[in-house]
């Protein structure tokens, strides 16, 4: 009998602002031990809360970008619990009045296996609610003990909590992504997740059809979408052989070991009211303005669902009448044609959508698909083999943009820019004198190139009366001896054409 997988998330976003939420000790990652715990990192008696209002606008920054309900008033909470790098006793968080309401994400789903075709789905955010970070416990560091760093403490995180709308491990891992880039996108975490700034807890059950929902594990502090999908995938299938086995699942946190492929049991799970919340007396309530949140709105990039509608859009007027004007404020707004593929590609990452955008601007919008294929081309494979990000392209969107030009106005060849851009990426400079230095100019005066194809059809009479004969396939035959006795130069176009009117007699 089929099982259904239920899944949620709820990911811990540190928010990119340079003091902590509630004081203004660094978030600087990688000091010594304790060098960035102040007064109220460390819970000293008699100090106080302050919060941090850039934290605050970039939580309205996330809501808005779902298109989620931004709450007018939100509340702090404090959730009681004891552990060794919380000094307070309690963590300061929200509860029952988040900031952030209900929104959605729209993700583009890769099948993990199988023949299967990628698809779009819509997963629901329950809520994104502020709150500071715990400290960290240090094990190993001394024999036989373990230290405490609280330079985490009070370090401003956005708890994103979805609705249980995937059932697999590739639609988790899908959101997981989308979500990450999103957050990049809008410049409201770092997504480091090799120093933490962005950590999944995976909640995953499974019930039988039209069965109610069943038991939840949560799968603890994952920052791999590698070991996201593995531990997944165990957990799934341990928890199948469980119930098929006649046993029962407890409600429990586990850890995913990754050596293993394992997840393991660490404590039973806590529901709410085991962390005795109640709101916080030392911070009053958060008061949203509507022209507050139009302010922060402001400073919204252009979205990516909005920028792969614009990559696709091929009327201005249909583009506009899809746009979402509630969430994007001003921004590029030039149309492109590409396909659905190509759009995907660009926009998965900000700043190669951005090097389109610059790249387009040189060369027009109708050349987009050039300024693309270049792009998902020869860029993104001397990125990969050099294992650099987009950022760190040694090649400008506008050298680039300069290169296609003289490809548009047949100054240069495929093979020719070919050879620029190698040059330009090894050792830098502008196209145009890339081009003379090395004498890359095609042959575009059409008597030049009608003597080459004479001598060249004079020289092969033969051949030339076969291909008269239906032989069609010759043609390339004059095309290669051509362009070799042009030393590669005669413009193509022109070339394909003259041989054509000649050979035709």
């Amino acid at each position: 009998m089929t099982w259904e997988i239920v899944i949620g998330l709820e990911v811990h976003t540190q928010l990119s602002t340079n003091t902590k939420i509630f004081s203004g000790a660094s978030t600087a990652f990688g000091a010594e031990p304790n060098t960035q715990a102040d007064a109220v990192s460390i819970a000293l008696p008699g100090v106080l809360p302050v919060l941090n209002k850039g934290a605050v606008e970039r939580a309205i920054k996330f809501g808005l970008a779902v298109g989620a309900h931004i709450a007018p008033r939100s509340v702090f909470a404090r959730k009681n619990y004891f552990y060794p790098d919380l000094p307070k006793g309690y963590q300061i968080s929200q509860f029952d009045l988040p900031v952030v309401g209900q929104g959605a994400l729209t993700i583009q789903v890769e099948p993990l296996s199988g023949n299967a075709k990628p698809y779009e789905k819509i997963v629901r955010i329950t809520r994104a609610h502020l709150e500071e970070d715990a400290g960290k416990s240090v094990h190993g560091s001394t024999q036989s003990m373990t230290g405490i760093d609280l330079n985490r403490a009070g370090t401003p995180l956005l708890e994103i909590v979805s609705e249980p709308d995937m059932s697999s491990a590739a639609e988790a891992v899908a959101y997981a992504k989308t979500l990450h880039s999103l957050v990049r996108w809008i410049g409201i975490c770092d997504g480091n997740m090799q120093e933490g700034s962005f950590r999944c807890d995976v909640n995953v059950s499974v019930r039988r059809p039209g069965e109610p929902l069943g038991t939840r594990r949560e799968i603890k502090n994952l920052n791999s979408f590698k070991f996201m999908q593995q531990a997944i995938d165990y957990e799934v299938q341990w928890q199948i052989d469980t119930l098929e086995s006649g046993g029962k699942i407890q409600q429990a946190t586990i850890l995913f070991n990754p050596d293993t492929g394992e997840t393991k049991s660490m404590r039973s799970k806590e529901d709410a009211h085991d962390y005795r919340y109640f709101p916080d007396p030392d911070l009053l309530p958060l008061d949203i303005s509507e022209e507050w949140k139009e302010q922060v709105r402001a400073t919204l990039p252009e979205l990516p669902i909005d920028r792969k509608l614009r990559f696709m859009a091929q009327k201005d007027e249909e583009y506009r009448k899809q746009l979402r004007h509630d969430v994007t404020v001003a921004f590029n707004r030039v149309i492109y044609g590409l396909s659905e593929y190509d759009a995907n590609l660009l926009v998965a990452n900000k700043e190669v959508g951005d090097y389109l955008d610059a790249c387009a601007s040189i060369v027009g919008s109708s050349n987009a698909k050039l300024c693309a294929n270049w792009i998902l081309g020869e860029v993104s494979a001397q990125l990969n083999r050099d294992v650099l990000d987009m950022m760190q392209c040694p090649i400008s969107a506008q050298q680039l943009g300069g290169m296609l030009m003289r490809i548009i106005d047949g100054t240069i060849s495929n093979s020719g820019a070919k050879e620029v851009f190698r040059t330009m990426w090894t050792e830098g400079g502008e196209a145009d004198a890339i081009i003379e230095a090395k004498g890359l100019k095609q042959v575009s005066d059409s008597g030049a190139i009608e003597k080459i194809v004479d001598d060249i059809l004079a020289a092969n009479a033969e051949k030339v009366a076969e291909y008269r004969s239906g032989k069609d396939k010759l043609f390339g035959f004059f095309v290669g001896a051509a362009m070799k006795a042009s030393q590669g130069k005669a413009n193509p176009a022109q070339l394909n054409d003259i041989l054509k009117k000649k050979l035709t007699g």
